[in-house]
């Protein structure tokens, strides 16, 4: 039986304490558009994903990714991102070159930042086949 979700459009969620710094970040550095500001969540359509950020009081950031973009070219978006002021993580458990990029065993390239609450975000150029 197929379920109900199958064709249901996911929302995405990551959390902020501090709405107006996150609003910047989200729509002014990342570049996405900011559908509404609401009591509990900023808003923002983020190609056909609808983003909610919520307003949190506290936020503990885990240290995995919370939210990643699907690009087709990732070197060019690290370059847009970093002009603005985005710095890309390094792990020392992963091989990345001189732009922060891993490349995993099948040839796709990732690569990680953070918002300013610190929450991971990542960038994914999926190998070509």
């Amino acid at each position: 039986s197929v379920s109900m979700l199958q064709s249901a459009q996911v929302i995405a969620f990551v959390a902020t304490t501090d709405s107006q710094r996150s609003k910047a970040f989200y729509q002014d550095v990342l570049g996405l558009t900011l559908i509404a500001d609401e009591p509990f969540a900023l808003v923002f359509q983020a190609g056909e994903t609808m983003l909610r950020i919520q307003k949190a009081q506290e936020l503990k950031p885990q240290p995995f990714t919370s939210l990643g973009w699907r690009v087709s070219e990732i070197r060019p978006v690290i370059d847009e991102l970093r002009a603005k002021g985005v710095k890309f993580k390094r792990y020392d458990f992963f091989e990345q070159d001189a732009f922060d990029v891993w490349t995993t065993p099948d040839g796709s390239e990732v690569a990680w930042f953070e918002d300013p609450d610190g929450n991971t975000l990542s960038l994914t150029a999926f190998a070509k086949v």
